[in-house]
Order: structure tokens, then C-alpha cells, then sequence
């Protein structure tokens, strides 16, 4: 018997005559008159093959048959209101799930206001966030780790076919040093200006990294250290071993006494941060109102505004 042949019409009638062991009193219970209601079982009889029912003037009692069938009938209905209540509050946004990829500037600066707000409105569904770099951002999404990444790289050239993405901001770059920097008084600067002094850069891979390369070349930096974390980029500054660069969204990280910023003026040196998902398949209704919410957020605002105080 194949199981598409029940309904759950049937097996809520059958339900109904197992408890109340009465055609009038089942029938009223299911909304139905007595006729349709007697049809209903005859046809689940049918379906499966045996009888279910010993009825007669007096009662109605399960058959042998009908007591093997009960409990499996029982379970698939409780399965079955399990799965529409699961249902019914993913669709209300009672529960869910939701895993974002972010840079590390952006899932410390800018984006935890965004989730707070998120878990908020929505506290039964469950928030991921994944803080990395735009490379290991791009695989997450790509092996599904991820519903969508907040990441410096767009993934909408021919080497990224199975991916889309939408621009949300242009980044610009700022001068860190100490106060009592030589450069801490200039107001113009050009990358020119950089070069006598030691620098402290970000790793390769970062997408910090790779605009500075892009646009200063062949201007050489004169590259004391080499490291992957902007606190440890602040230590370094802070202690007077050097000088950085650093985009608007990571400013937050140097917001010292001993610390100053100036705008470096510089053709091509930006960073443009992307939304990326897959292109293939719809998010989640958890995800597409995080996805939503950070679009409505990110519009409403400059960068200037989304460095944490």
C-alpha cells in the first residue's frame, strides 16, 4: 500500500472513532455528518486492505488490525502536526537558523548592532557569525557554511559563476601613528609621504592588504612587521614602532588618546565591501531577514558613521 494513498482526513477520522468508539459522536468531533464521516473510514479500509472497525447496533471496537494500525496512525499524525508547527514558526520567524560570514572590521565594528537589534525582534532564531577574511568568508558561503558573507571580494567575475553579490559600501583608507608623529600634523597626505618611515602591514591574504598593494605600487613601504590582527597592528603603533594604514571600518581599533588618523589621499585606494550569496536557491526566511535588515541598515547610512565609538 503506497503511504501517498493515506490522507490525513483519514487518519484523523480513524482517530476520531478509536477514542470516542461512536459514528455520531466521531463524526461531530470532525466536523463531517454521519454519512461522509462513515464513507471516510470505509475508503481508509479500503486503502489499506483490512478491516479496522468491528461495528454493530451497540459499539464500535477496534479489530486486531485496528489496534496494529493505531499506533502508527497516532504517530503519524503527531509527526505530521510537529512538522506543521515547525513549519508554521520558521514562516512567523519563530525559529530558524541563520550564519553569516563578515570581516573581521565589519563583525567587530559595525555589524553587532545589527544582530542585537535582529535577536531582538526574532530571539528564537538562532544567529552564526563567522569572522574572517574575505577569502575564507567567499568558501563559506560557497560550501554552504554560510547563507551570505559581508566581504571585500564581489564574487561576480567569471572565476565566481556560482556566486552573486550586491555592493554596500566604498571604503577609504586613513593614516594611523602617534601623536607626536611627524606625520600626525599633516591635513593633505599622499603615500609618497610614507615610505621613510617603518610601516607596519597587514598579512597577504587581507583584503587590507591587497587594495594597499594595488594602489601605492610601485611604491616600497619599509615594511617592519607583517601581522594578521588589527589589535596588534594598535600594540605596535601605540608603542611607536611604526605607522600604518588601515581602512575607515577598522578606525575603531584606534581610537586612543595616543593615536591619530588622517585621510590618505591616494588614485584607486579604496575597498569596496559586498553582500555575496549563492546564486543558486533561495535563503532561508531567517536569513533573507537578516539579509534584508542589513541592506535597510547599511542604505540608511555613510561610512563615516558606522565606526564604533
Amino acid at each position: 500500500m503506497p503511504i501517498a494513498d493515506l490522507s490525513t482526513r483519514q487518519l484523523r477520522a480513524f482517530a476520531a472513532l478509536a477514542d470516542q468508539r461512536n459514528f455520531t459522536r466521531a463524526a461531530q468531533r470532525c466536523h463531517l455528518s454521519q454519512p461522509a464521516f462513515s464513507t471516510l473510514i470505509r475508503t481508509l479500509e479500503d486503502t489499506v486492505g483490512a478491516r479496522l472497525f468491528d461495528r454493530d447496533t451497540r459499539s464500535v471496537q477496534l479489530t486486531p488490525e485496528g489496534l496494529q494500525f493505531e499506533s502508527s496512525a497516532r504517530r503519524l499524525l503527531d509527526d505530521m502536526q510537529d512538522l506543521i508547527g515547525d513549519f508554521a514558526d520558521r514562516v512567523e520567524r519563530r525559529k530558524g537558523r541563520v550564519s553569516v560570514a563578515a570581516l573581521p572590521s565589519l563583525a567587530a565594528g559595525w555589524l553587532p548592532e545589527i544582530l542585537a537589534e535582529f535577536m531582538r525582534a526574532w530571539p528564537g532564531i538562532t544567529v552564526e557569525l563567522h569572522d574572517a577574511l574575505s577569502d575564507a568568508c567567499i568558501a563559506r558561503v560557497r560550501n554552504h557554511e554560510a547563507d551570505f558573507a559581508l566581504s571585500a571580494s564581489g564574487g561576480q567575475s567569471s572565476s565566481a559563476p556560482d556566486l552573486r553579490s550586491m555592493k554596500l559600501c566604498t571604503d577609504r583608507f586613513h593614516l594611523v601613528c602617534r601623536t607626536d608623529h611627524p606625520l600626525a600634523k599633516e591635513d593633505r597626505l599622499s603615500p609618497k609621504q610614507l615610505a621613510p618611515y617603518p610601516f607596519i602591514q597587514m598579512t597577504r591574504n587581507s583584503s587590507v592588504r591587497q587594495a594597499l598593494d594595488a594602489a601605492l605600487h610601485p611604491l616600497r613601504l619599509n615594511t617592519v612587521f607583517e601581522v594578521e590582527h588589527l589589535a596588534t597592528v594598535t600594540g605596535l603603533i601605540e608603542a611607536g614602532v611604526g605607522i600604518s594604514v588601515v581602512p575607515t571600518l577598522t578606525l575603531f581599533h584606534f581610537q586612543r588618546k595616543s593615536l591619530v588618523t588622517r585621510l590618505l589621499s591616494a588614485r584607486g585606494l579604496s575597498r569596496t565591501i559586498h553582500l555575496v550569496q549563492r546564486r543558486e536557491g533561495s535563503l532561508s526566511i531567517a536569513a533573507q531577514t537578516l539579509h534584508d535588515l542589513i541592506l535597510q541598515r547599511m542604505g540608511s547610512l555613510k561610512v563615516e558613521d558606522m565606526i564604533a565609538g
